[in-house]
């Protein structure tokens, strides 16, 4: 297993979202890189306090899962306060994983049938965007603000925000999704400059196609990797301080072209195909 050549040995970690799929993944793969402590945080507190036990008695004394709604920033601030405390006062990595796939339809069409029936889509309201932004934007910022505001007296950290190849591929009956992320990857891009000074290292991290609950009734696509593979190709661009972290071959290949002018037309013709195939009432990337 990769070690990253002993870049998180001893560090202290909090991880959101962090009772199942990547987040899940993310702590595992921490503690066997030699992390020092690692906080859970998530909202559903069987799950947290199931894995909470097992990775106790694999890793005793290393290992501890708090309770955060990360949409509330009195939680959040509550949660790393908290964490702080059984860091033995060091917080190193912050990893605001948390979040929703949040597929939708932006308003009632005609042909909506395959989409409703097959895709279990429907259209979504003002009251779905705010929690759409709750969770997938102002979590991670609540997260970040509260890092910042304890890694700057210690003399630095890292913050690690997950975002989605997403916010630079326009999927269709994905809005929500893609607007919520390609917000926050603009905000930790922002914030790695501004806190550079400060030791306080700021990433973007995709975690690829991946095999997680995210995906819904309808299920990933074809060739999605596990949640193990994706935590740790994002360890590997945390380790090497990298800007941008991409989690598998899509994203590397779909990140440089999304903007570029001259592909206009090619990336025309791959975005209507996958909005046509999804109306016909089935899932593809």
């Amino acid at each position: 297993m990769d070690n990253n050549k002993g870049y998180f040995l001893g560090k202290n970690a909090v991880v959101t979202g962090a009772a199942s799929g990547i987040g899940l993944a993310l702590c595992e793969e921490l503690l066997a890189q030699g992390a020092g402590k690692v906080v859970l945080a998530d909202i559903n507190d069987e799950n947290l306090r199931t894995h909470e036990k097992r990775l106790e008695r694999q890793y005793p004394g290393q290992v501890k899962g708090i309770r955060c709604d990360v949409t509330k920033e009195a939680e959040v601030r509550r949660m790393i306060g908290e964490a702080v405390a059984l860091l033995d006062g060091r917080f190193d990595l912050l990893v605001n994983n948390a979040g929703l796939g949040l597929s939708g339809m932006f308003t009632p069409i005609a042909s909506d049938k395959n989409l409703s029936e097959k895709l279990k889509l429907r259209v979504q309201t003002n009251d779905d965007w705010e929690k759409a932004f709750a969770i997938n934007f102002y979590g991670a910022l609540y997260g970040s603000r509260a890092a910042i505001k304890v890694m700057t007296p210690q003399g630095g950290g890292q913050v690690v925000n997950i975002i989605s190849g997403i916010a630079w591929s326009p999927m269709a009956y994905q809005t929500m999704y893609a607007a919520t992320k390609a917000a926050l990857n603009m905000l930790t891009l922002t914030l790695r400059y501004e806190y550079w000074d400060e030791n306080i290292k700021f990433n973007s991290a995709t975690p690829g196609t991946t095999l997680t609950a995210i995906w819904g009734e309808v299920g990933p696509p074809e060739g999605a990797q596990t949640a193990q593979e994706s935590a740790r190709k994002i360890l590997k661009g945390v380790a090497k301080n990298q800007r941008l972290i991409l989690g598998d071959k899509g994203d590397e290949e779909g990140a440089p072209h999304c903007f570029d002018p001259s592909m206009e037309e090619g990336l025309d013709d791959y975005f209507i195909n996958v909005a046509r195939v999804r109306r016909g009432g089935k899932l593809t990337i």
